[in-house]
């Protein structure tokens, strides 16, 4: 009984938790522009806000990119416009502080976030940028043919835990696809495994209706599918000063066999842990510092260090005066982290119910396992009870 308590409770909050996320999809009630009305004149502004000046962490980055605005400047334009002055009132108080930090750079902004990766990191625009990322990811020279569309039959729940999303072809033919988590889901491996198969049957069927009777299964080419966590899945802290991890198929005799599926996958958050009071020594070092660093600090070694990426910092913040687009990202954002952390409580939640169907199910086995015991024990002591009576 008390399992089925358990087991009734546990489904009761998933049916909440699916209900907040119907709550969240809902475009009407989203957090970009909900119909919640806090007000959006000038001194419903200054409830909204709070009064909180320049430092020295604002300064690091101001020397190196003059354009950066003060907190005051955003404000005025926040404040001058009633859809803005709406959008920021709806956002949490820490949500408010953080968009300002970033803009004003108190912060660095999170490279990570879908709308800045693919401004700053676009293959079809900058293609050298992610050719370089790839190279030393995969320790060969890549030059990236075209950018494929991402038209993949990945289920609803995935598409919420993954935050960026980009597959492009390279020169050999074969497919890479980058994808950003911000919360490591549960069974990474089988569903990285899953979405890999996809790709490389969207290649089959369409290189196979390209050549048509010319086809040949060599033509098929490997397809590298790379993850970097935000925050990884715990499985990768047993090895804590690992942050890069190459998975690729191999015979256990030593046969060669070209079979065409890799992964590679970068939790960032143990790559931050490892380097901390550990300077930047190489270039992938520099590449996962930009993804995963908001201390102006960090970035300030990064960019004396590499100068090349003051240039990518330099658009971020070009990108940031522009207040409404930057406003409309970050909300975009905003609810997406929403929708990650539904998920992922869900998924934890039904994995949980799992494991207490499973123990249900092993105690009822073991019952009547004991049961059977019992009853055995029991034929046993009247057959030495009537053998009992018998001698008497």
């Amino acid at each position: 009984m008390l399992q089925l308590a358990y087991l009734f409770r546990w489904n009761s909050i998933r049916q909440i938790v699916l209900s907040l996320i119907r709550k969240i999809l809902l475009p009407k009630d989203s957090l970009i522009f909900g119909k919640l009305h806090i007000g959006v004149s000038n001194p419903q502004m200054t409830k909204c806000t709070t009064e909180k000046g320049g430092n020295a962490m604002t300064t690091i980055l101001k020397n190196y990119f003059p354009m950066i605005q003060t907190r005051e400047e955003v404000m005025k334009e926040i404040s001058g416009s009633e859809r803005l002055s709406e959008m920021f009132c709806q956002w949490k108080k820490e949500q408010q502080e953080a968009f300002l930090d970033f803009c004003t750079g108190n912060r660095g902004v999170k490279i990570l976030y879908d709308s800045f990766f693919k401004e700053i990191l676009n293959p079809e625009i900058a293609p050298e940028r992610i050719e370089e990322f790839l190279s030393l990811i995969l320790k060969q020279e890549v030059r990236i043919l075209t950018v494929l569309p991402n038209d993949t039959v990945r289920i609803a729940d995935e598409q919420s835990l993954v935050i960026m999303d980009i597959v492009v072809e390279l020169e050999d033919h074969s497919i890479a696809n980058v994808e950003v988590q911000k919360i490591g889901y549960l069974f990474a491996g089988q569903r990285s495994a899953c979405y890999s198969a996809d790709l490389l049957l969207r290649q089959y069927k369409r290189v196979k209706g390209e050549k048509g009777k010319a086809f040949s299964y060599k033509d098929i080419k490997k397809v590298f599918t790379i993850v970097l966590y935000e925050k990884s899945p715990k499985e990768f802290w047993q090895y804590p000063e690992e942050y890069i991890h190459h998975f690729l198929q191999k015979s256990d005799t030593g046969i060669k066999m070209e079979l065409l599926q890799e992964y590679v996958y970068i939790p960032l958050d143990v790559f931050r842990k490892f380097m901390q009071n550990r300077g930047i020594k190489n270039k992938l070092e520099a590449w996962l510092r930009f993804f995963s660093t908001e201390n102006p600090e960090e970035i300030g070694e990064l960019i004396e260090k590499f100068p090349e990426f003051k240039k990518l910092y330099g658009e971020i913040y070009e990108l940031c005066r522009n207040v409404e687009k930057v406003m409309e990202m970050f909300s975009k954002e905003l609810q997406e982290l929403d929708r990650n952390t539904v998920q992922y409580m869900i998924d934890v939640m039904q994995e949980e119910i799992d494991g207490l169907k499973g123990s249900l199910q092993e105690k009822e086995v073991s019952l009547k396992e004991q049961e059977a015991e019992n009853q055995r024990l029991l034929e046993q002591i009247k057959k030495l009870e009537e053998e009992l009576a018998k001698e008497k």
